[in-house]
């Protein structure tokens, strides 16, 4: 893999998955209920103002597609969705053992989302190299994998 860009903070996760979407029509999000969801609202956020169709999809059940939408509170997940889409942004939380999800069910998930499409890109968004220490890598063929790392520090005041 080469690095195509480098950038920090939260803004520069945001700024690297708005390039990466910027032809986009539609994408879905895939990760876990709950754990994944705020991650694919705060990505969601930084293309609120374009023309790019937004869905999550829970764990491996694209028809529980829910639609991602603008809202005074920020983006939130709202109605059932159609679950096809060009564009999958793979969340990394997918792949943490504890999850329990199979990558076999996933490539499914995938190729669902994919059907009759020509023209797709897959995503992957991680932390601290989470898709790749879990090996998704390879058996899950990304276009670009936006991998981030988090520092806490922690302060008593």
């Amino acid at each position: 893999m080469e690095t195509i860009d480098n950038s920090s903070g939260v803004g520069g996760l945001l700024t690297s998955f708005r390039k990466l979407v910027k032809d986009s029509n539609k994408i879905m999000f895939i990760g876990t209920a709950g754990f994944c969801t705020p991650f694919a609202e705060l990505m969601a956020y930084a293309i609120r103002d374009t023309n790019i169709e937004i869905g999550f999809i829970p764990e491996t059940r694209p028809e529980e597609a829910r639609e991602i939408i603008k809202t005074p509170f920020g983006m939130q997940i709202g109605d059932n969705i159609d679950f096809h889409a060009d564009t999958i942004v793979l969340l990394g939380g997918l792949s943490m053992p504890k999850m329990g999800i199979d990558i076999n069910d996933v490539k499914d998930t995938i190729e669902k989302v994919f059907e009759n499409t020509e023209n797709r890109t897959t995503i992957g968004v991680c932390f601290q190299s989470a898709l790749e220490n879990q090996c998704w890598i390879g058996p899950i063929e990304f276009d670009h994998i936006i991998n981030s790392d988090l520092s806490i520090k922690t302060l008593k005041a």
